[in-house]
């Protein structure tokens, strides 16, 4: 009878241990996938940049650094974006991802406050198209990181809730990062309208 016992003690907790591992792992990959959705959209962002400047670039010659500030943010965000989609669980990559975003919110920012001083440029059809690309774009990526962040937090939890923070030790399911814009103000999409 004692032998039964311990046969069934220890089937349950190879039970338990089995399920909460395949939990954690559902919710690991739930959050790569959702990382993947964010990387599509931000690289149509970034593959829409650099038209975005050549349009701009014959209007406002003289400011060049403005334009030089963009695409220097623009390829921080795309290397950014490659180190992070290559391990969406690192929260170092995730981070440094967040941050260049930032930056390249903030500098896509002043480019479209300085094209508002240009009429011809605000009715320059291609322009328009360009600005309502990026607004929708802008869009579905804070759909995508919402999503991802979601799930992230459904990961979280379930890796640090009792009892299964011990098996998320026992099998090394680190922490996922949230991705967030490092500063207050960059949190707005930048505005695009050109009415």
């Amino acid at each position: 009878m004692t032998t039964l016992i311990v046969l069934v003690v220890i089937a349950l907790a190879a039970y338990f241990v089995l399920s909460t591992y395949n939990r954690l792992v559902t919710a690991r990959n739930a959050f790569k996938n959702a990382f993947a959705q964010i990387d599509v959209q931000l690289t149509r962002r970034y593959d829409l940049i650099p038209n975005l400047v050549e349009t701009v670039k014959g209007y406002i010659r003289h400011e060049r650094e403005t334009l030089e500030a963009v695409i220097q943010a623009r390829n921080t965000a795309v290397a950014g974006l490659k180190v992070a989609a290559s391990d969406p669980a690192n929260a170092a990559a995730v981070a440094q991802l967040s941050g260049a975003e930032a930056q390249l919110g903030g500098a896509l920012g002043r480019l479209f406050a300085l094209a508002e001083a240009y009429p011809d440029l605000k009715a320059n059809q291609n322009m328009m198209q360009l600005s309502e690309e990026l607004t929708s774009t802008e869009n579905k990526v804070a759909f995508a990181r919402q999503a991802y962040n979601d799930a992230v937090m459904t990961y979280n939890n379930a890796r640090e809730m009792a009892p299964s923070n011990i098996v998320a030790n026992m099998f090394a399911f680190g922490p996922a990062q949230l991705l967030d814009i490092a500063k207050p103000e960059a949190r707005e999409a930048p505005k695009v309208s050109f009415s």
